[in-house]
């Protein structure tokens, strides 16, 4: 998995790019800690994300509780794939999703 982050003031825009699995999760979980800091708008962009394990999903929702108090969080450019996932599992309810 490679990450790749853009930031324009407190606006934030993570790519993922491969497999958030049980192996790079906590790589990206370990990033988000202080990548978040004074972040009010943070996107997660899966337009290279082939993959999602439940591990991945529990960085999401970490992340998605901390922005609920700091501010805003969505998914881009989510393929079918990951989608599906996101389906069965009940996260497309509770994540923006654009």
């Amino acid at each position: 998995m490679d990450i790749k982050k853009t930031q324009n003031g407190s606006a934030l825009t993570i790519q993922v790019i491969g497999r958030l699995d049980a192996g790079s999760a906590p790589e990206l979980n370990k990033e988000l800690t202080t990548a978040l800091d004074n972040i009010t708008d943070l996107t997660f962009d899966f337009a290279e994300l082939k993959y999602i394990a439940s591990a991945g999903l529990r960085v999401l929702l970490v992340a998605q509780k901390r922005m609920a108090k700091q501010g805003s969080m969505k998914l881009i450019n989510v393929n079918e794939t990951v989608m599906e996932v996101l389906d069965m599992t009940g996260f497309a309810n509770l994540m923006t999703i654009e």
